[in-house]
């Protein structure tokens, strides 16, 4: 597929509001979770801590957008950065077959970023060349994605045929790698996220999705979380009792693991507001050199949607892709602040020195908050 070339992009001063928390919970007046301007970012801080994040001047840009053109929903999961190339891999939502001799699709796409004079202090992106990629070969409807050796691991959700889905290396300019395709026999309903421990071991979660949106066999196993080991091929469950388990991610010193639950919408597009919107956390407890979860515990609920992927910053705090944009938390479970992104943010990723990229559907945006508000995962 041709690549298209998106240049002269502005940045813009991030309008900051300020909420009165005490206020807020006592007045009748909601709260606008929508920036000022419908086509901006807005941060709304809730907490003087988050300015903290944040910095003085927090400025953004819309990098790319389908919005007008296609309408195509090309920014929804994965989002990995690869600091050595400074290119984005995101996978697009379930793009719909332009005729009826065709199945719906899922592509990838990769955003290779172009910079102003970093000497000058001005690493701002001006230009991006995005190029729309068909998943390679056992890569069958690919979701979530990590950094992983010198490429990155894609979740495939599988397809109608069993034998299909798991998690796959592919490293950069080479052909996929199968690391994991089934439960021992069992078929994976459809992996979704996945994060790598500091040891090596690879974690992800495993909802129904897929059964759901029409393109994937009856599940063959609950909704759960695993942990693989790609030295020894052990390969456990570490947590159950979802209603559906989505983004995964460890605390900076990986004592506590971090688990979204998406139970609030279905694949099908079903919503209840009863259900889990929900963010759990785990104690990692070490027992003759194998980690076990314990103490599981609710770390936080939506303010406004769902919290779908989820990342932690160098500090502790929080983040998860919500229907208001980024919701953030401090380690406490507090929330502390949001980034408003119109229409909301599915998955993120951190970049270099204190930037962000939200993936918003149809659109693609850059966060630049304070320098040294950097991402646990990579810590750029």
């Amino acid at each position: 597929m041709a690549a298209v070339t998106v240049a002269d992009i502005q940045l813009h001063p991030t309008e900051v509001r300020i909420v009165d928390r005490l206020s807020e919970s006592n007045s009748k007046a909601k709260v606008s979770s929508e920036p000022s301007d419908a086509n901006q970012i807005a941060l709304l801080q809730h907490d003087a801590s988050f300015q903290d994040l944040i910095g003085p001047a927090p400025k953004h840009s819309l990098l790319v957008s389908t919005a007008g053109s296609s309408n195509n929903p090309f920014f929804h999961e994965a989002c990995v950065f690869l600091p050595e190339h400074d290119e984005l891999y995101i996978t697009s939502n379930l793009l719909q077959a332009s005729s009826s001799a065709n199945f719906p699709t899922i592509l990838i796409s990769r955003i290779k970023l172009r910079r102003t004079d970093r000497l000058s202090g001005d690493d701002s992106v001006h230009t991006v060349e995005w190029a729309k990629m068909r998943p390679p070969a056992g890569i069958d409807m690919p979701n979530g994605g990590v950094n992983y050796k010198d490429g990155i691991i894609f979740c495939a959700q599988g397809n109608a045929s069993s034998g299909t889905g798991g998690l796959y290396y592919m490293p950069r300019g080479a052909f996929p790698v199968p690391l994991v395709t089934n439960f021992y026999g069992r078929d994976f309903n459809s992996v979704n996220d996945v994060v790598v421990a500091k040891d090596g071991a690879i974690w992800f979660t495993d909802p129904i999705y897929g059964h759901e949106q029409d393109f994937r066999q009856r599940p063959k196993l609950p909704n759960q979380v695993y942990r693989f080991d790609p030295v020894t091929g052990d390969l456990r469950v570490v947590a159950d009792g979802f209603g559906r388990p989505n983004g995964i991610c460890f605390s900076p010193d990986e004592t506590v693991v971090y688990v979204t639950d998406t139970d609030h919408i279905h694949g099908d597009g079903t919503k209840d507001p009863t259900r889990a919107a929900t963010i759990y956390a785990f104690d990692i407890h070490t027992v003759s050199d194998t980690p076990f979860l314990i103490n599981r515990r609710l770390f936080a609920f939506a303010a406004v949607g769902f919290p779908d992927g989820i990342k932690c910053d160098v500090y502790g705090n929080v983040y998860s892709g919500c229907g208001d944009g980024v919701e953030v938390w401090n380690p406490t479970g507090k929330l502390i602040g949001r980034i408003l992104v119109p229409g909301g943010v599915a998955n993120f990723c951190f970049g270099k020195e204190g930037e962000m990229f939200l993936c918003a559907e149809q659109k693609l945006w850059r966060l630049q908050l304070k320098r040294d508000t950097k991402g646990a995962l990579l810590g750029v």
